[in-house]
């Protein structure tokens, strides 16, 4: 009986007599880079791999446990709440949107229910991967569930998502552990616990925090200020934190492939600490190797770019094949590729994140007032919110774009569609819409772009790039302490980026002092959300001097070549995606690594209709009623697409072409739209119509209406 399908066969009586006899395999020997590795096993009933306990009952509970003491949370229960906070920040958790219906810790690899709570058996292991300076200290993270079949190896990859820490990943690794794979996690240089300047303190590994001096190299994250820097900088912006991925002074994302490699590294090494065939003298062989394990790298977003770039830099064949969702990516400055939707060319694709985002930046708040889009989810709240008589900040900022020049018209209605046009102009798709709003009153784009701002520029936090900072605010606006609690338990609550947590995005050039960016105050007593930094953000990109000519090295740094090495690929993307608009992300990408593969490709582009990049909105119904009428999980999609290449590469069969798939939203009221069915999310077509397929050629990708 063969026991796997993948660059070769073996029996089983074979393979075992080639492990036992060491089979001419090398020692097993430790990554330079790992640090302490810590480990610990969980027995699946009071704490596990994928649920930390919760199970899958716990996980969709609204508020996740107390903490025995706020102050000073223990590691486990950080651990505890990280999974908690960030499985529920990808998935929708509501049943009626599909949670264990369609996906979740209640139904098995196959999608069927299982009794008990699907928490899942285990050793979990975790270590920095680590240069000797506290600014590089990435947490890589391999969890082993007890069904680990040393016999049939696998490992996916799920890195993490956002800016997020390193369980940020957990909803795609339960994918893997429920098919008994290794996980291999990384935070890939970014996640939710900052330093604290005002008090100097730091995360370390677990999530508790430490002195800055007492944490030393053990630190997750320091800002590197020197004593003097900080003492001047707490002097002039008291109450202030830095984060990894903006302030490491690292780029972060050029290197989010090569961390990406490093877990599946580290994978392989646990694995064989755990299973390896040892010598005479107790010593443990690489007898789990590429070879003859499964490896996909996986995840989504900023984490699914992380995989794509994996696999372009994989020169030693330690991935097999990739799937992804909604991916990150970003084409080389001299791509030259073409994108059509319906037979009609798309004007404006292949911008990088930096570029859609600042624009974002300027125009998202005006058009969210467009009265085209008066029906969007949350557009009524972010009118009564932004645009009210007391604080009109959102026509305000309509205003200051006119009188910049930037869009034209004679009322606030007018000036908002302009701004809208300006967003279909840039490249988002007319589904996408209806998403402006709610983004905007998230204050999504101006805390990405002053983000990757300092990230790119490798700015320190003391250069307060554009006048930005990260502070916790009172409701007028201004700088305050953030409560003890809350530093506390940001392991586990934050995102790495504001708002946050209770720590929100500040302009430090405000006019009346410091203030929460979209209650700022220009120079002329005009609250328009901070235009003057939203400008100074966006000039980075084609200015010229010396801040600008760092951003632009920077962002160049993390761009993509499009060469996956012939590696299998699946991408999935949903159509009305307004943070990562497919048209700037993964379908330039599929046209340029068609080009440059040419017919060694094997990637398949899968675009999903009714579908957008944040699944746990749609799990809000009351907060962002009409989500869930209008919006189907993607997240049923990756785990398809996850299933797609593992069937590929273990049992031989095709993957998916390129096509859309249609869905059916749920409809009904929005708030209360009824319970989700496999009717309205259809599985990929064998052979898709010729009005679904897509159609990819050298440099050229065609999008059916």
């Amino acid at each position: 009986m063969a026991i796997r399908f993948h660059t070769f066969t073996l029996t089983a009586l074979a393979a075992a007599t080639l492990v036992a006899c060491g089979g001419g395999d090398a020692l097993n020997s430790k990554p330079t880079y790992l640090g302490t590795i810590s480990e610990k096993t969980y027995d699946g009933s009071a704490d596990d791999l994928l649920t930390a306990g919760l199970g899958a009952t716990g996980l969709q509970a609204a508020a996740a446990p107390a903490y025995a003491d706020p102050l000073k949370p223990t590691v486990a229960e950080l651990r505890r709440n990280a999974i908690h906070t960030n499985y529920r920040a990808i998935v929708d958790t509501t049943t009626a949107g599909g949670y264990n219906v369609l996906y979740g810790p209640s139904l098995d690899a196959s999608g069927k229910a299982i009794l008990g709570e699907g928490k899942v058996a285990g050793t979990e292991y975790i270590a920095f991967s680590d240069d000797g300076t506290v600014q590089k200290n990435v947490a890589l993270m391999v969890q082993v569930p007890a069904s680990f079949n040393r016999l049939n190896p696998c490992i996916v990859t799920a890195t993490s998502s956002g800016s997020r820490g390193v369980y940020g990943g957990i909803s795609t690794g339960e994918w893997g552990l429920k098919r008994g794979c290794a996980v291999a996690y990384t935070d890939k240089g970014t996640g939710g616990a900052p330093h604290d300047l005002a008090n100097d303190t730091v995360p370390l590994l677990g999530g508790d925090r430490a002195s800055a001096a007492s944490a030393g190299k053990n630190a997750a994250f320091n800002a590197g200020l020197s004593a003097a820097d900080l003492v001047a900088f707490n002097a002039a912006t008291p109450n202030r934190y830095a984060f990894k991925h903006a302030h490491s002074g690292q780029n972060p994302e050029k290197d989010w492939g090569r961390y990406t490699l490093q877990a599946v590294e580290f994978a392989f090494y646990v694995l064989n600490e755990k299973f390896g065939e040892t010598d005479a003298t107790g010593r443990r062989y690489q007898s789990i190797k590429p070879g003859n394990t499964v490896v996909i790298a996986s995840s989504l977003s900023n984490g699914g770019g992380a995989a794509v770039a994996a696999a372009e830099q994989d020169s030693t064949g330690l991935i097999d094949g990739v799937a992804v969702s909604e991916p990150q990516v970003q084409l080389p400055a001299s791509a030259s590729v073409t994108v059509t939707r319906g037979g009609k060319a798309v004007s404006a694709h292949s911008k990088t994140l930096y570029d859609y985002t600042t624009h974002a930046n300027l125009y998202e708040a005006c058009a969210s007032l467009a009265p085209s889009i008066a029906t969007a989810p949350y557009a009524a709240n972010f009118a009564a919110g932004f645009a009210g008589a007391a604080f009109p900040v959102a026509p305000n900022r309509c205003a200051s774009l006119k009188a910049q020049g930037l869009i034209t018209g004679n009322t606030t209605a007018e000036l908002a569609e302009a701004a809208l046009q300006k967003m279909l102009g840039m490249g988002w798709e007319a589904e996408s819409n209806v998403l402006h709003p709610s983004l905007a009153a998230f204050e999504v784009a101006p805390a990405i772009s002053a983000t990757f701002a300092n990230a790119y520029t490798r700015s320190s936090v003391k250069d307060n790039l554009c006048g930005f900072s990260y502070a916790a605010t009172l409701s007028s606006g201004s700088v305050t302490t953030l409560a003890p609690a809350a530093l506390a338990g940001m392991f586990a609550t934050g995102n790495g980026v504001p708002p946050s947590s209770g720590v929100n995005l500040v302009n430090n050039n405000s006019k009346f002092g410091a203030a929460r960016d979209f209650l700022s105050f220009n120079a002329s007593s005009v609250a328009d959300w901070n235009l003057d930094g939203a400008l100074c953000l966006r000039n980075l990109l084609t200015g010229t001097d010396a801040t600008a000519l760092k951003l632009q090295a920077g962002q160049n740094a993390v761009r993509l070549s499009g060469n996956l090495r012939g590696k299998p690929a699946i991408i999935v993307h949903g159509r009305a995606d307004a943070l990562l608009p497919p048209n700037h992300t993964s379908r330039p990408y599929v046209a340029l690594n068609r080009q440059v593969e040419g017919s060694a490709s094997k990637l398949s582009y899968v675009e999903v209709t009714n579908a957008q990049h944040f699944d746990s909105f749609i799990g809000l119904p009351t907060v962002l009623p009409g989500y869930n009428s209008r919006f189907i999980p993607l997240h049923v999609y990756l785990n398809r697409s996850l299933d797609a290449m593992y069937d590929h590469l273990t049992a031989g069969k095709p993957l998916p072409a390129s096509q859309v798939v249609r869905t059916l939203p749920r409809g009904g009221t929005p708030g209360a739209a009824p319970a989700i069915t496999q009717a309205n999310v259809p599985a990929f077509a064998t052979t898709p119509a010729a009005a679904d397929a897509i159609t990819v050629a050298a440099g050229s990708i065609a999008i059916p209406e």
